[in-house]
């Protein structure tokens, strides 16, 4: 691998942690796709890790609850027809995917109060279609 995957800060994937797996990935490849595994599929243990903050790990399990069988997130690559190259794909994805994740959540939206032009604009603009339909509606209009 090209190094460790910063999921955000310090905190890094533990490469004791990820769990890969290879078989045949479909696509291009010709006789070479018959023999190789390339398909890459990387697993971590979401519910078991050390390697997150508490609050990261429990906001990530919440997000990604759909996602994850038993606590685990799976990724799969198998864009490239090198194993190496659907490694670093799967591993960069897993890392983005839990940065994702674990973000603290946004700040809440606060009520603004419309600005008078705003509401004076639409109601302008709201009579004046009104008017060029009704104006549409005339007999000699053909």
């Amino acid at each position: 691998m090209s190094g460790p995957h910063v999921i955000r800060g310090s905190v890094v994937l533990p490469e004791s942690e990820l769990l890969w797996r290879f078989s045949r990935s479909s696509g291009p490849g010709g006789q070479h796709v018959n023999t190789s595994d390339t398909q890459v599929e990387l697993r971590f243990d979401l519910a078991r890790t050390e390697a997150l903050p508490e609050v990261w790990k429990e906001r990530a399990l919440e997000r990604l609850g759909k996602r994850l069988v038993d606590g685990v997130v799976t990724v799969r690559a198998s864009e490239h027809r090198s194993q190496w190259r659907n490694r670093e794909t799967a591993a960069v994805r897993l890392a983005a995917l839990l940065a994702e994740a674990t973000a603290p959540p946004p700040r809440p939206r606060k009520a603004r109060k419309v600005p008078r032009g705003i509401n004076e604009r639409r109601l302008r603009e709201k009579k004046q279609k009104s008017e060029r339909k009704r104006g549409r509606s005339g007999r000699d209009w053909t």
